[in-house]
């Protein structure tokens, strides 16, 4: 009874998850005349949405162009910092560490929409606006706080003797860090480092409000103003399509690398 309940929410969780994505699937490949057609297959099958979205004129391989920029450096030096930061807070030793960890994903806790006003005014008298530092820097300051508390965890959970083994070996402490103690955090800095992007990638109210030229603008941005053959005409196939572009990319890179993803999450229960 136990095994058909719990097979039961498994398969509903993922039918949940699933279904939205499929219809948005089968609509990519629908005609825009049948673009409401409720049927669960499309009857005839048509590229026509995909060679929409990459019509010149709506720049969605710029705009492709352009997340992938903005994730990618927002994921390095989140990485960069938040592994630093938080050996930093998991090895030594002050007054006041706890209070700075709990600062820190009390940041975190703040709505992205609260600090868009703020931001705005600031990058506007600092020339930042329709730049990707405009975008990367609030991304990070999003990101920093995820990946500074679940890597201060994970450290925490490595033995000391590991680098006490590599300074009698003759290692600084940086070296015992970069040589001993990186590697073995690898599952969970991966693990950071791919939330940290799909979080980046899909990122929209900031990306939509620091930035208005077109040549700058990323994926989400651009799908949202996607327009039909008339003013107030919802191009849905096009955003279908363009969607299932935009979500190919995360698909891919989580299936490719969910072994280091599951290692990484299921770390600490293992140790």
């Amino acid at each position: 009874m136990r095994g058909a309940l719990r097979d039961g929410g498994m398969i509903g969780i993922a039918l949940y998850c699933l279904v939205p994505f499929y219809w948005m699937i089968v609509s990519s490949f629908r005609r825009t005349s049948d673009i409401y057609d409720k049927s669960p297959v499309p009857t005839p099958w048509s590229l026509e949405s995909y060679s929409a979205v990459f019509d010149p004129g709506l720049g969605f391989g710029r705009a492709l162009l352009n997340s992938l920029v903005v994730a990618g450096v927002t994921t390095a030096a989140t990485l960069l910092i938040g592994v630093m930061a938080a050996y930093a807070l998991a090895r030594l030793t002050f007054r006041g560490k706890n209070v700075i960890l709990a600062l820190i994903i009390a940041v975190s806790m703040f709505p992205g929409a609260l600090l868009i006003v703020p931001l705005l005014k600031l990058f506007t008298s600092i020339g930042w606006i329709n730049t990707y530092q405009a975008m990367i820097v609030p991304s990070m300051s999003f990101a920093l706080p995820l990946t500074v508390w679940n890597l201060t965890t994970f450290f925490r959970q490595m033995p000391y003797e590991l680098e006490q083994a590599a300074m009698i070996d003759g290692c600084t402490p940086l070296a015992a860090f970069r040589r001993v103690m990186l590697p073995l955090a690898a599952p969970g800095v991966f693990t950071t480092a791919i939330l940290a992007f799909i979080a980046t990638w899909n990122e929209f109210i900031i990306a939509v409000t620091m930035v208005n030229a077109e040549d700058r603008q990323t994926a989400t941005v651009r799908i949202a103003q996607f327009s039909g053959a008339a003013k107030f005409d919802t191009p849905f196939g096009t955003q279908m399509a363009a969607g299932v572009l935009v979500t190919i990319p995360l698909v891919v890179l989580v299936l490719v690398f969910q072994r280091r993803i599951v290692a990484g999450l299921t770390a600490g229960a293992l140790k």
